[in-house]
């Protein structure tokens, strides 16, 4: 069987990141099912009950774990908890700490909670029992980096884009790359550390639609800024996105959609077709 990440290799990666503002992510230990929130060491009823929330708020949630082995001793530990608004201008990372994972159900994550970093945080997806290509691809970046960088590197449950593999999410930019490689992973966690972007193999901001994404890369690639809170998507249609410099400067961006060869979405999936987003025009206004 072909893996995925080799079969969408042609695949253009710009607005194909998830859309999710906010993104939650909690500490779980040990394996991880296909559906991890309800298929892993986490008690079924809260990681249920997280997934109905975040599906009501628009919140992303993730489970994160050390890079490495994966052992669960079944005792009572202290989880980690990360909590990011991906938002320019307002981006923030907080960090929590709690005793139980049930913890979570008295706390509201449309308010901030826990203390404010200034760390970068990378999530490296891996969890192969989703797809094969995340354990394969992501688990060596994840490993190699956290060696270096301690708990700035975190394995992660599905983020979106399997086929993308090296799948990774930097916040608090909210920026989502693929097809990363060891060297490129440490360049972005650079970057974010530093307040900007990397455009190399990037997504686009989880912040803004498809549409968005696709366009707000677009300008960023003409006029080559790399500062992650300098531009904005101001409003969003099918075709047409504006997108605004914090200087004032503002650009019109006509997309077309464009179809895609069918190819899976995941390793073992039948082939669907896709659409991806192409620039037909970027017009300063």
């Amino acid at each position: 069987m072909t893996n995925c990440a080799v079969l969408a290799a042609a695949e253009p990666l710009a607005g194909t990141a998830p859309v999710a503002a906010t993104w939650l992510c909690l500490e779980q230990p040990g394996p991880w099912g296909n559906d991890a929130l309800v298929d892993s060491h986490l008690d079924r009823r809260v990681g249920a009950e997280l997934a109905r929330r975040m599906k009501e708020t628009g919140i992303r949630i993730v489970l994160i774990r050390r890079p490495g082995r994966h052992p669960d001793l079944h005792h009572p530990r202290p989880r980690r908890v990360y909590l990011a608004s991906t938002r320019p201008g307002t981006s923030w990372l907080r960090r929590h700490t709690i005793e139980d994972p049930e913890e979570l159900l008295d706390l509201d994550f449309t308010t901030p909670f826990g203390t404010l970093t200034t760390d970068p945080l990378l999530l490296v997806c891996t969890n192969g029992k989703r797809d094969r290509c995340c354990a394969l691809l992501g688990r060596p970046i994840a490993a190699e980096l956290a060696a270096e960088h301690g708990e700035a590197i975190w394995e992660s449950t599905h983020t979106g884009g399997h086929r993308f593999a090296p799948a990774v999410v930097a916040l608090p930019t909210g920026y989502v790359h693929g097809r990363l490689d060891g060297p490129q992973t440490r360049e972005l966690l650079k970057a974010t550390a530093a307040g900007e972007m990397m455009l190399q193999g990037c997504r686009g901001r989880a912040t803004w639609s498809r549409e968005g994404q696709a366009a707000e890369l677009a300008v960023r690639g003409i006029i080559r800024e790399v500062g992650a809170d300098s531009l904005s998507v101001v409003s969003a249609t099918s075709d047409l996105v504006s997108v605004r410099h914090v200087d004032g400067r503002e650009w019109v961006v006509r997309l077309a959609a464009t179809p895609l060869p069918a190819w899976p979405n995941s390793c073992g999936k039948a082939a669907v077709e896709g659409l991806s987003f192409s620039v037909s025009d970027v017009r300063l206004v």
